[in-house]
């Protein structure tokens, strides 16, 4: 089984909600947010390397961080490092890998994944693995991993499924990111799942579900039949890539596709897209503090603080519920629950001309 599946981790976005820690020239997935010496990237494929072979795992991430990316991750070849050379969503690389991996292997299963999620119970998500590439190499499906919700988050989007009595169960909806009012009303009803963003299909589904529903995306690299796995890909690419329109795989092929399920699973999981998420994951004082770096609290109450200059302190005293971010360059100070905001602040900073910052 494992042979014939194929791993693309996508490792291109900016992770503007985790600023201003991260930044353009050094995005979150790319940084060891947890303290433990390993960044998102590094852990998302030592997850992936105990089912499958590394010749089996490919990155695709944008033209600028792919040296950064094979600094990190010695165990694969160039070859396995692939250069978006523009950011055009996630449908246009999910294409290319799917053309890319239908030349290598046209029976083979592909496993699509982002680089910058934590997940802790690698036994339960490899079973879960296991079951999704045995149901995609036989049936037509194309399957997404939904997690049992715990609390009523507005940042997660939500996949409400159709109750059969299988485990892997048809899609009715998706909803985007809810207000807090529907996500607690999606909480009780039951039949509501968090969406992990990570797929599994064969090729020959994914491929035909993109010439059914993105005709235009499938003749772009189907065109590209002759170059796939050639010295003449890199450059095929980069006109592909400007031919395609912005458009992700949820809106553009999941939201309209009739053949979609997804798998319940129950192994802890976070998508880490925002400081609160990093709070959630980190243990606490007594006073529900998470201090990373020299921090001290007093009279503080559920803050998150990070002070990446080892000489300096950073003392919150008599505050509650506050993100405070000190960075080389930057202090950001943010209600914890406003965290969301911080994908905005950082779009209006741009505008601004900020962008040294960014």
């Amino acid at each position: 089984m494992n042979k014939n599946t194929y791993v693309t981790i996508m490792a291109g976005g900016i992770g503007s909600r985790f600023w201003p820690l991260s930044r353009a020239n050094k995005p979150k997935q790319f940084l060891d947010v947890l303290g433990i010496g390993k960044s998102l990237l590094q852990l998302t494929v030592d997850r992936f390397l105990t089912q499958f072979p590394k010749e089996n795992i490919f990155i695709l991430t944008n033209s600028m961080y792919v040296d950064e990316t094979l600094k990190q991750l010695p165990m694969l070849s160039p070859e396995q490092v692939v250069a978006e050379p523009l950011r055009k969503n996630t449908a246009p690389c999910i294409a290319y890998g799917a053309f890319k991996f239908a030349q290598l292997d046209p029976d083979g299963v592909m496993i699509v994944a982002p680089a910058d999620h934590l997940i802790l119970e690698t036994d339960m998500f490899n079973a879960v693995l296991k079951q999704g590439v045995e149901h995609a190499s036989t049936n037509d499906a194309l399957l997404t991993i939904g997690i049992q919700p715990t609390h009523p988050n507005t940042g997660y989007g939500y996949i409400q499924f159709l109750d059969n009595e299988r485990s892997i169960k048809p899609v009715k909806t998706f909803t985007e990111k809810p207000n807090k009012e529907l996500a607690e009303t999606f909480i009780q009803s039951g039949d509501f799942l968090w969406n992990a963003g990570i797929f599994i299909w064969s090729v020959k589904s994914i491929i035909q579900a993109f010439k059914e529903h993105l005709p235009d995306i499938f003749e772009i690299f189907n065109d590209g039949k002759a170059v796939y796995n050639t010295a003449n890909e890199l450059e095929f690419l980069k006109e592909a890539f400007r031919l395609c329109p912005n458009i992700s795989i949820d809106y553009g092929i999941m939201e309209r596709a009739s053949n979609v399920h997804v798998i319940p699973s129950r192994f802890s999981w976070s998508d880490l897209g925002t400081w609160a998420s990093l709070y959630n994951n980190k243990v606490k004082d007594g006073n529900e503090n998470v201090a990373l770096g020299e921090v001290q609290f007093r009279e503080s109450n559920g803050c998150l603080a990070y002070v990446q200059n080892d000489k300096k302190l950073l003392l919150a005293q008599s505050v509650e519920d506050l993100i405070i971010i000190d960075t080389e360059d930057v202090l950001l100070v943010c209600k914890k629950e406003d965290e969301q905001k911080v994908k905005e602040a950082v779009s209006d900073l741009s505008n601004k001309g900020y962008d040294q910052y960014l």
